[in-house]
C-alpha cells in the first residue's frame, strides 16, 4: 500500500512540470491572440452596428454619408493614433484637446499676420511640439503622474488659447487654396482629411511594429525596470513620445482650422481627449502600458464614428453620444483589466 502511494506521488510530481509548462504555453498563446481577438470582436461589433443602422436608415450607405464619417473621425483619429503610442509606454495625455485648440488659434493668427498658409502650418506644429515637450519634462523631471500632469496642462493650454484669442474664433482661412484643399479637397476621390489621417496611422504602425524604437516603446510600457537594465534611455523615449503627441495635436489643430475656416480656441476641440482615449482603449491598448496596436485603434475609431453618425441619422439626442462613449470607455478598460489579471481595487484576491 505504501509503495503504491509512493508511486502515485512520484507520478504526480513528474506530471507537474508538464502541467506547468502546458499552462505557461497556453498563457503565452492567449497573450499572442489578444490583438487578433480584439480586432475580430471590433469587426463583429462594427458589422452588427452597420447592419442595425442600415436596416433602419438605408441612406446610411450613401457615398456622401460615408465620406462624412471619414472626415468626421479624421481629426480625432490622428489624436487617437498619438494617444496609442503614449498609452503603450504606460502614459496618458489628457491635454491633446487643449493643444489642438491652442494650435488652431496659433495657425490662424500667424496665417493672418504673415499673409500665407505655410507660416501658419509650421507655427501650429511648432506650438504643438513645445506643448508636448512641456508635458514630457513635467512628467519625467518633475516626477508627476501623467494623468495629473496633463490634466494640469489641459487647463493651462486651454487658458492660453482663450487669452491670446480673447475667447473668440481668430482669422479666416476659408478663402486660401491650401486650407480649402485640406478641408474639402480630395485625392483619387478620397478626402484630404482622410489621407492625412491614413498617413499618420500607417507611419505610426510601421514605427511600432517594424523598428527598434517601437520595440523599445513596448518594452518601456511592459516593464520599465527591465527596459532600463537593457540600456533603453527611458527619459528620452518618454519625452519624445509626448513631443510626438503634441506635434500630432498640432496637425489636428491645422485640420480643425481648415475645416472650420478659423482658429478655434475651444469649439471643435473639446472632448477630443475623451474620444482619443476611448478609441485607444477600445482598440486594445492596455491602460497600464505595454500593449496596443494601431489597427485596433483605427477599427475602434471607425466603430465610434459609425455609432455617432448612426445616432444622428436616427434622430437620437446628441447628448446620448457622450453617454455611449463613456460607457464604451469603461467597458474597454474593464475588459483590459480582466484580461491582464489586474487585481480589482477593494476586493481580496
Amino acid at each position: 500500500m505504501t509503495q503504491t502511494q509512493n508511486d502515485q506521488r512520484l507520478d504526480h510530481a513528474a506530471a507537474e512540470p508538464e502541467a506547468v509548462g502546458t499552462k505557461g504555453l497556453l498563457a503565452r498563446m492567449a497573450r499572442l491572440r489578444v490583438p487578433f481577438n480584439q480586432n475580430t470582436s471590433l469587426l463583429i461589433a462594427l458589422a452588427a452596428l452597420v447592419t442595425i443602422i442600415g436596416v433602419q436608415a438605408p441612406e446610411f450607405f450613401g457615398s456622401a454619408n460615408l465620406r462624412t464619417i471619414g472626415t468626421t473621425i479624421a481629426i480625432a483619429g490622428v489624436l487617437a493614433v498619438a494617444q496609442t503610442i503614449v498609452i503603450i509606454i504606460g502614459g496618458l495625455d489628457i491635454s491633446v484637446g487643449s493643444i489642438t485648440g491652442l494650435t488652431s488659434v496659433t495657425c490662424a493668427m500667424v496665417f493672418t499676420s504673415a499673409g500665407g498658409p505655410f507660416p501658419g502650418l509650421l507655427s501650429a506644429l511648432a506650438a504643438g511640439l513645445v506643448c508636448g515637450l512641456v508635458n514630457g519634462i513635467i512628467i519625467v523631471y518633475g516626477r508627476v503622474n501623467p494623468v495629473i500632469a496633463t490634466l494640469a496642462t489641459l487647463a493651462a493650454y486651454k487658458g492660453i488659447a482663450q487669452l491670446v484669442s480673447d475667447g473668440r474664433a481668430q482669422g479666416y482661412t476659408g478663402a486660401d487654396p491650401i486650407f480649402i484643399f485640406i478641408a474639402r479637397g480630395s485625392i483619387a476621390g478620397i478626402p484630404t482629411l482622410i489621407w492625412v489621417f491614413a498617413l499618420i496611422a500607417v507611419s505610426a504602425h510601421v514605427l511600432l511594429k517594424y523598428t527598434d524604437i517601437g520595440r523599445n516603446l513596448y518594452a518601456i510600457g511592459g516593464n520599465d525596470k527591465a527596459a532600463r537594465l537593457a540600456g533603453v534611455n527611458l527619459n528620452r523615449y518618454i519625452i519624445a513620445a509626448y513631443c510626438l503627441t503634441g506635434t500630432v495635436a498640432g496637425v489636428a489643430g491645422v485640420l480643425l482650422t481648415a475645416k472650420t475656416g478659423s482658429g478655434q480656441p475651444v469649439s471643435g476641440s473639446e472632448g477630443l481627449e475623451l474620444y482619443s482615449i476611448t478609441a485607444a482603449a477600445l482598440g486594445g491598448c492596455a491602460m497600464q502600458g505595454g500593449r496596443g496596436t494601431i489597427p485596433g485603434t483605427v477599427l475602434a475609431l471607425v466603430l465610434l464614428g459609425v455609432l455617432e453618425n448612426g445616432l444622428n441619422i436616427l434622430g437620437v439626442n446628441s447628448f446620448w453620444q457622450n453617454v455611449a462613449k463613456g460607457i464604451l470607455l469603461v467597458a474597454a478598460v474593464v475588459i483590459q483589466q480582466r484580461r491582464s489579471g489586474e487585481r480589482r481595487i477593494g476586493l481580496p484576491r
